[in-house]
């Protein structure tokens, strides 16, 4: 609920997202795809053959139908600049993912290192970029969650729902399709049924973005990046929809620019280090993290805008944040108060972008330039402030904000509190020291060929901690 609170409450103005993808789910209310007059000024659309259609892959409009018809979403033209109506859609839609996908990093940090998935769990949900883009209309959010649960999926051996979830998350954003392909790498593993079953559970979300494409464009493989109008015309039609091999001034942006991740988030060094840790006892699963961040970094360092436009930071990579987060309960297990310190960093950080990041356009000042200049000069945050919905209940915009930060401290300390007060020993012996502590015993088969129930030991049951009852006291 405090997560919720300290990321859900912001009403953010209206960007081109909102009109892009709110005008597709209008015509798709009325059975069709072309939406002339909603995108006639929109940024970000598509035009062919005479119409205009969105530019953005179609399951963000599609998740959104239920909250454009409860709120009576109007065309794009009669939107206020701050529209409740649209943050009850976005809410409904992203919102709703990003509680999905917290809960999700939590739960499976919490049975690889039992007692820290509160703590991952507050730190990923509020120290990541996840955190500004909760109750925004990007793709990237619910790409993400699905791509997740379909690696826990797979990892609990279900090919099936993993697949399904897999092609749901193509649907919602192109770029899925690298974590399609390496998910399917993890299952081949497995065996090459379970790999067949996994290909015939992606084919109903391919299916389904090649329909659209079809009745939209003429053609399945006629995607909606290759008829972009407008002023980002030109770069999205060069390279491959605007991507090219990476460049070292996208890489300076992404990771040390005026909202590079490193700055916002720094969080994500001590979650890299995790998945260090994580592989030397579940390697392939660690592999399938690693892979799928670097993946998603090297395709925003070849993106022509690293940052996407008007966005909290390069939320290119927000899609692999899930798969990186997992990285965090080893890095809190085994270096706590090092982590703890990054996750205090990165929460001050995010919840500042969180309440300023749509009017704070920082250029080369980055958001630590704006908090350490607090104290002297409040207007330096204050003035940038978003509306919040808690305003409704009749306070100030300022105390709105307040309660904001006021919720994202607690949902921290009560997390905090709750973890484990010593390291655990278990995550920070070396690899050669590792066997005996090893989760499944010498001559059991290996995570890559266990069966269901052993698949689901992490995910559900925790570390198994087979030391002698000498090591435990020590320990203790």
């Amino acid at each position: 609920m405090l997560i919720a609170v300290a990321t859900l409450t912001p009403v953010y103005s209206i960007d081109a997202q909102d009109v892009s993808r709110v005008c597709l789910t209008r015509s798709l209310v009325r059975l069709e795809v072309k939406a002339d007059s909603c995108l006639q000024s929109a940024l970000d659309k598509s035009s062919y053959h005479g119409h205009l259609y969105s530019d953005k892959a179609p399951g963000m409009s599609v998740l959104e139908i239920p909250g454009v018809v409860a709120a009576r979403v109007p065309s794009a033209q009669y939107w206020p600049t701050n529209s409740l109506r649209l943050w009850l859609v976005r809410v409904l839609a992203s919102g709703i993912s990003f509680l999905i996908c917290a809960f999700m990093v939590g739960r499976i940090s919490e049975g690889l290192a039992p007692g820290y998935g509160s703590l991952v769990l507050a730190s990923f949900g509020l120290g990541t970029l996840f955190a500004p883009l909760a109750a925004a209309n990007f793709e990237h959010i619910t790409a993400g969650t699905l791509g997740l649960a379909a690696f826990a999926l797979a990892w609990r051996r279900r090919p099936l729902l993993a697949g399904l979830a897999a092609g749901a998350a193509l649907c919602f954003a192109y770029e899925a399709a690298l974590i399609i392909s390496i998910v399917g790498l993890y299952v081949a593993l497995q065996g090459g049924r379970r790999l067949a079953v996994y290909i015939r559970g992606v084919l109903p979300g391919v299916v389904l973005l090649l329909g659209y494409t079809w009745v939209a464009f003429n053609r399945p493989w006629r995607f909606s990046y290759r008829y972009v109008v407008g002023p980002n015309e030109s770069n999205q039609s060069s390279g491959f929809f605007g991507v090219h091999l990476p460049y070292l001034h996208a890489a300076h942006q992404i990771f040390l620019g005026s909202r590079g991740i490193l700055l916002i988030s720094p969080i994500v060094l001590a979650a890299a280090a995790g998945l260090v840790l994580l592989g030397r006892r579940l390697p392939a699963e660690a592999i399938v993290c690693a892979l799928v961040t670097v993946a998603f970094v090297i395709l925003n360092c070849g993106y022509f805008l690293p940052y996407g436009g008007e966005s909290p930071g390069p939320r290119f990579l927000a899609p692999c944040l899930p798969f990186l987060a997992l990285g965090l309960a080893p890095a809190f297990a085994a270096w706590r108060r090092v982590t703890t310190a990054l996750a205090a960093l990165s929460i001050v950080a995010m919840t500042t972008v969180t309440l300023t990041w749509v009017n704070l356009y920082p250029g080369r000042w980055t958001i630590w330039d704006q908090i350490f200049h607090f104290p002297v000069d409040r207007s330096a945050v204050l003035a940038y402030l978003s509306p919040n919905v808690l305003m409704q209940l009749g306070i100030s915009a300022r105390a709105a904000n307040a309660l904001l930060v006021l919720a994202a401290a607690s949902a921290f300390a009560i997390a905090i509190a709750g973890a484990p007060r010593r390291p655990a020993t278990l995550w920070r012996r070396r690899r050669s020291n590792d066997r005996r502590r090893e989760p499944f015993r010498r001559g059991t088969r290996s995570p890559l060929s266990r069966d269901r129930r052993e698949g689901r030991a992490y995910l559900a049951g925790g570390v198994n901690d087979p030391a002698p009852d000498h090591d435990r006291t020590h320990e203790r």
